[in-house]
């Protein structure tokens, strides 16, 4: 180094140059610079990140203290005598509000305890907490920890609902400042007691429930409110992750979790040594796995409870203005209270009787419904249905319907179906088999008083799933001759002037179209009979022909009355063949799309009802969720469809059918009952509809498929079961008559004739009946005749008969002038081989005299009238003395 006076100089000299200067500037202000700039950097991000952290906040849900509340309930359904049948649940609606008066201090205690321990003391955030976290995720690299308090779970599970479908890291961010703005918030504006109300009210605790009233009632079946310690710790250590700690599928991952609850209720001061070691030894998932097998088997909803959502999702669309999805929310997850009219004791008998096999013929059916998808070796699919099945089986035996007489038989004809479509490399890729039994059967029970359905069943045996085929209303069957009831002698009696003595002749008779009706015993006939034997013993020919004489259009209005939504006025096919209900037919119960089970019943209950109908209900009244009476139906629409006197004297006659006629078989004890049978013509379908002073009950039985039911039970299986429920339902109420109203009047007519009496002439043919006082018979008999008659005809003589003489006779029956063109039946060729008189009077009218070969004719019937007189002489003669 140069120190010297030289050296110093140059030195100084370097440091003053404008060079060195200059450079010596640069650097300061580049520091200078710098430094604004990272001071500008840092207040840009810190203003950047005020702002992001102002922007995340502004943009947190605007809540109130409502919008913390948990909404989704389960619907409640009731019985008749109020308690609970099941919950109508969706997804996220299980749940029933519990006050914190009704909560266990134990169970608030538990969730504290494990859930937030400083949640007393916090502001709505654990700081401790979070730093807790916080070092923790640096010590292990994962989130090991949570640090949400109570009150920051309410708002997620209220507010931030889509938190479990956070796809990225800013999205969790964002919503837990959010979470923690809010917490902060809440805690403003709720007390402590409040917010654990509402988190205890909100909480997923697995199977389905949301909140310890749900939880409490899922796995222990008692209300939160009588919890012991122990149950009160299994509930509350569920929270943390429902699926790992459901106490039914992972008894053992909650008995550790139910453990750390309570060792931390006792390190926290909530419990004592002693209620720790209660707690601890209590064998509490025994009980929970009693309770779940118990749940399982009522899970199913019934028969009943499925008709019972279609009618009130009809009706808070009719009464409350709903569309349909809104009455479906309503239903499912409104948290209403439905009280039903299910009878519970009724219901359990009608359901022991349905599914106890031995109330049923012993060589039951079963019929297949399958699908199959094979997948083919070179990756194609080939599906399969029930239709392709049957149809190559048909190809084998025409007559094949899918029945088979066991389910083995059914498994063995499944494996040869698949063995013959199916190749070397071929898989199964899906498969579906249901084998149900038949025949199948239905019933509806119902209070005719009130329109109350008591009970109901949709199926023969064991119902294994909710919303399955209900056969008491969803399925349409032929009524068959319980139409006749409805569609024929209902009007007759009430609107047409007929009466239980009037008569028809059971003799061949014809459809409008030329088809002729037939007998369901064969082809016999049985003569003169009236409308209450024609009731009695079901006759079809008695029943076609009043329904032709009141005309199929007021038998069509009465139907309709009588509450059938089925029948079809008019309807014109795609192909322009027009089908219509308003015919003779519908006598014998054949209308285009049949009717239901329910449908039926309820008609017969209007008559079993005085002559009026009500509409049948399954439910009185709906709450809302806050007991606000939404639907009331207590006192369900009504109108009268038949007199008074109709429905006794229609009640007087199906009397009979039970004790004299076709249903004998279902009378039990001193009960009064009446009903009518009805059968299909091919014996598709049998019922029997009947009632006595108490209930109405209809029962259907037959094939699904609609197969003609076997001889013998098959046949007898609706009346057979009838019997079987309502001798039960009746045991141990009093015998009732049924109540003749006024009036109703007695009168004694000639049964030949169904009309007053001739002194001398019908002594032998008299008979009594009830009739309704404006339609006393007025009319004399006018079969039996005293007179001048014609010899050669047996007839009334006309003026100018030829073979007039003083004499009795039985004349034949003149019957309605609608009903004579059905009467007249032809041959192939035309010719007519019988028909029904049209008068009672000889035929040696004005007529007569107008054929120029009358004469002729007279001494024709002079010849034959002669041989007549002379048989019978002889066949006196023979007659012993």
């Amino acid at each position: 180094m140069n120190y010297g006076i030289k050296g110093v100089r140059k030195k100084q000299q370097t440091l003053n140059s404008k060079e060195i200067k200059f450079k010596k500037m640069g650097k300061v202000y580049f520091l200078k610079a710098l430094c604004i700039c990272a001071v500008s950097a840092i207040i840009l991000v810190g203003c950047m990140g005020l702002g992001m952290f102002k922007g995340i906040l502004n943009s947190a849900p605007d809540i109130s203290t409502l919008d913390v509340v948990p909404d989704g309930y389960a619907t409640v359904v009731y019985d008749c005598e109020g308690h609970e049948m099941t919950k109508l649940v969706a997804e996220n609606s299980n749940r029933s509000y519990v006050t914190m008066d009704k909560i266990p201090q134990d169970l608030a205690d538990a969730f504290v305890a494990i859930e937030d321990e400083r949640f007393y003391s916090h502001n709505g955030i654990d700081i401790y907490g979070i730093l807790r976290a916080g070092f923790a995720v640096l010590e292990s690299g994962e989130l090991t920890q949570g640090a949400s308090t109570i009150t920051q779970q309410l708002l997620k599970n209220n507010v931030f609902e889509g938190w479990v479908n956070e796809e990225d890291d800013m999205a969790k961010i964002k919503r837990k400042i959010q979470e923690q703005y809010l917490a902060i918030e809440i805690e403003k504006k709720l007390t402590k007691e409040e917010i654990l109300e509402l988190y205890m009210n909100s909480i997923n605790l697995g199977q389905g429930t949301l909140g310890v009233q749900a939880a409490s009632l899922r796995y222990f079946d008692k209300p939160v409110y009588q919890l012991t310690l122990s149950e009160c710790a299994v509930i509350a250590g569920i929270t943390q992750n429902p699926s790992k700690y459901n106490p039914i599928s992972h008894p053992e991952d909650n008995a550790e979790r139910r453990t750390k609850v309570l060792d931390h209720m006792l390190d926290q001061g909530y419990i004592t040594q002693a209620e720790y070691d209660e707690a601890m030894a209590d064998d509490v998932y025994s009980r929970i796995q009693e309770v779940n097998n118990e749940t399982i088997t009522n899970s199913v909803y019934t028969y009943f409870v499925d008709e019972l959502t279609e009618q009130v999702v009809e009706d808070l669309q009719e009464y409350c203005g709903y569309d349909s999805q809104q009455a479906y929310r309503m239903l499912y997850s409104g948290g209403l209270s439905i009280f039903t009219t299910q009878d519970p004791q009724i219901q359990a008998i009608c359901n022991e009787v349905f599914t106890n096999e031995e109330n049923y013929p012993d060589n039951a059916r079963w019929q297949l419904s399958y699908a199959l998808t094979i997948e083919k070796a070179n990756g194609d699919l080939e599906n399969h249905s029930t239709e392709m099945y049957q149809a190559y089986y048909k190809e084998q035996n025409p007559s094949f319907n899918l029945l088979y007489d066991t389910q083995e038989e059914a498994y063995e004809a499944i494996e040869a179906y698949k063995a013959a479509h199916m190749e070397e490399g071929d898989e199964v890729r899906a498969e579906n088999v249901s084998l149900v039994i038949q025949p199948q059967v239905s019933i509806t029970v119902q209070d005719q008083s009130t329109g109350y359905v008591v009970a109901l069943v949709g199926g023969r045996g064991v119902k294994t799933g909710s919303r399955t085929l209900n056969r008491a209303t969803n399925t349409m069957r032929q009524p068959g001759s319980t139409f006749k009831i409805l569609a024929a002698y209902a009007p007759a009696l009430d609107a047409a002037g007929v009466s239980l003595t009037d008569v028809y002749l059971d003799a061949p008779f014809n459809y409008n179209d030329g088809k002729p009706v037939g007998n369901w015993y064969g082809e016999s006939y049985r003569g003169i009979q009236n409308v209450r034997q024609g009731i009695a013993d079901s006759l079809n020919i008695v029943a076609v022909k009043t329904i032709t004489q009141i005309t199929p259009q007021l038998a069509f209005d009465y139907l309709t009355n009588f509450g059938f939504t089925t029948l079809i006025e008019r309807e014109v096919r795609n192909d322009g063949t027009v089908y219509s209900d308003i015919n003779q037919s519908i006598a014998l119960g054949s209308p285009t799309y049949g009717v239901t089970n329910m449908e039926l019943n309820a008609a017969y209950a209007s008559i079993a009802n005085g002559g009026v109908y009500i509409e049948p209900t399954l439910y009185t009244k709906i709450l809302d969720n806050e007991g606000n009476v939404l639907i009331d139906k207590t006192v369900p629409e009504s109108h009268r469809v038949i007199q008074e006197s109709t429905s006794y004297l229609l009640t007087s006659a199906m009397v009979d059918v039970v004790t004299v006629g076709t249903g004998a078989s279902v009378n039990f004890g001193g009960m009064a009952i009446a009903g009518k049978t009805g059968t299909t013509q091919a014996y598709n379908d049998v019922w029997f509809a009947g009632y006595t002073p108490y209930y109405t009950a209809t029962v259907w039985a037959g094939y699904d498929n609609n197969t003609k039911l076997r001889k013998g039970d098959e046949r007898a299986l609706a009346k057979t079961l009838w019997r079987a429920v309502m001798s039960r339902i009746h045991e141990d109420l009093p015998n009732k008559a049924f109540t003749m109203p006024n009036g109703i009047v007695t009168a004694t007519v000639c049964s030949r004739s169904g009309k007053l009496p001739i002194a001398g002439l019908c002594d032998n043919t008299l008979t009594t009946d009830y009739f309704s006082t404006n339609n006393i018979p007025t009319e004399s008999c006018d079969v039996h005749y005293s007179g001048i008659i014609c010899e050669y005809s047996g007839l009334v003589a006309c003026e100018n008969c030829p073979f007039k003489v003083n004499g009795v006779a039985e004349l034949p029956l003149v019957e309605h002038p609608s009903i004579q063109s059905g009467s007249q039946i032809t041959d192939a060729a035309g010719n007519v081989i019988s028909q029904g008189a049209s008068t009672n009077m000889c035929p040696h009218n004005i007529e007569f005299y107008l054929n120029p070969d009358y004469q002729n004719v007279i001494n024709q019937q002079t010849v034959e009238l002669e041989q007549r007189r002379a048989a019978a002489a002889a066949a006196a003669a023979q007659q012993p003395q």
